[in-house]
């Protein structure tokens, strides 16, 4: 670890830090952003990605000493009135760590390392928003699923706002792009998933009868849509099953992110 004080803002070493809330400008460096002091941890730590160098606060640092002396990259340490001059944005947590950006992997390139030990994937189609994506990836990462994968029209799992709303979850679980879609339902098919589609119409199957009164298969993929407009019929259409989540008269749906928690929870009771 090297820790080098910085004083001036104009320093050519904190050049990945600023327009930090330009995404495009981040994009363009083949950079990602990991944000507070756990999210940094999680980077340096158990991440599979390579981080380039870590921004922070004294106080910061004194709370991520730890990790940092087992790591092999610089440390850069600012007072907070330059670290947010810099970015043009506040982190609370007066830390924040560049990541390098990886090609996308595909299906096969995930799912092989598993193995045959995969045993729960999220599959999303059509979801924008990045607060979602972090949102849904903080749900997989906490029951257990294995892997997700990214259809068509959804949001890059390493946006800033993505990263920061996982808690870090993207960070260390795999996520893999589709290739050919629909077809790709059908290639998780033929490996042995069972593929679940959660949808809010109302011939679908209540989510509550697996587990109770009908077995919940070993290996899943859950799909799931964005909000709005949800799972696009091709995708429906290559489902083994369709579930729902029952609700209250009046309301027909929920955010995406607390749907797929309430399922994951109800398909990880095996």
């Amino acid at each position: 670890m090297a820790i080098e004080p910085i004083e001036n803002a104009d320093d050519p070493r904190l050049d990945d830090y600023r327009n930090v809330k330009d995404p495009e400008w981040i994009r363009r460096r083949d950079i990602f952003l990991a944000e507070g002091r756990r999210v940094v941890e999680r980077l340096l730590t158990s991440s599979r990605f390579r981080a380039r160098s870590v921004l922070t606060t004294r106080p910061a640092l004194a709370s991520l000493r730890s990790t940092v002396e087992a790591c092999e990259v610089p440390v850069y340490v600012v007072e907070r009135g330059l670290l947010e001059q810099v970015a043009g944005a506040r982190f609370h947590q007066g830390c924040v760590a560049v990541g390098e950006l990886p090609e996308d992997r595909s299906l096969d390139e995930v799912l092989a390392p598993l193995g045959g030990r995969a045993r729960r994937l999220l599959v999303l189609e059509r979801v924008a928003d990045p607060d979602n994506i972090g949102g849904l990836f903080r749900s997989a990462r906490a029951f257990g699923v294995d892997a997700v994968v990214l259809g068509p029209g959804c949001a890059h799992p390493l946006y800033r706002k993505a990263v920061r709303t996982s808690m870090g979850a993207t960070l260390e679980l795999p996520f893999a792009r589709a290739g050919s879609w629909p077809k790709e339902l059908a290639s998780l098919r033929a490996a042995g998933f069972t593929l679940i589609a959660l949808t809010p119409r109302l011939e679908a199957l209540d989510i509550t009868t697996l587990g109770s009164s009908r077995r919940v298969p070993e290996r899943i993929a859950l799909l799931l849509g964005g909000e709005g407009y949800g799972l696009s019929e091709e995708a429906l259409s290559e489902a083994d099953l369709r579930v729902r989540i029952a609700m209250a008269p009046g309301v027909d749906s929920i955010n995406v992110a607390s749907a797929a928690g309430i399922a994951l929870h109800r398909l990880a009771l095996d």
